[in-house]
């Protein structure tokens, strides 16, 4: 249960192999971006999409599309994650589009919140909300079935 104005956190529920195969601590996870100089140096085409959490920390990591969520994550539990692609515009580096679509976190539209301030925090500029279809939390099957 999250206290009041505390974004809520997602622990990741995708399969068990994927889980396994992320080695914490390695070095594995996704890129920390904290301002256009991160973003300069690791998007080298403008619109590709990439894979995204933003971490307890609050900052948002990137990694190659194909990447699973929970490897971006570096093994842990998430304030958003899904897809994002960017451009440089007039005032900087902005969103293009941008979802919440993670089949390992699932997490609920209402994350836009610590995503915006993510991106906020890096100094990208965004809409007011998804721009993709929201990822409905995936239900865990009834004991017995």
């Amino acid at each position: 249960m999250n206290t009041p104005g505390t974004p809520r956190r997602y622990g990741y529920v995708g399969p068990e192999d994927i889980r396994r195969a992320v080695l914490p601590g390695a070095g594995g996870g996704g890129r920390v971006i904290r301002g256009a100089a991160d973003l300069d140096a690791y998007v080298p085409d403008e619109g590709e999409p990439y894979t995204y959490v933003v971490g307890l920390d609050g900052l948002l990591r990137l990694a190659p599309r194909r990447s699973e969520h929970v490897a971006c994550a570096d093994g842990g539990d998430v304030l958003g994650a899904g897809e994002i692609s960017l451009r440089r515009g007039p005032q900087g580096w902005e969103v293009e589009e941008i979802s919440n679509q993670s089949t390992g976190y699932y997490p609920d539209p209402d994350c836009w919140p610590a995503v915006a301030a993510a991106l906020d925090r890096a100094g990208v500029g965004q809409p007011d909300r998804f721009t993709q279809g929201s990822n409905p939390r995936r239900q865990e099957p009834a004991p017995g079935r």
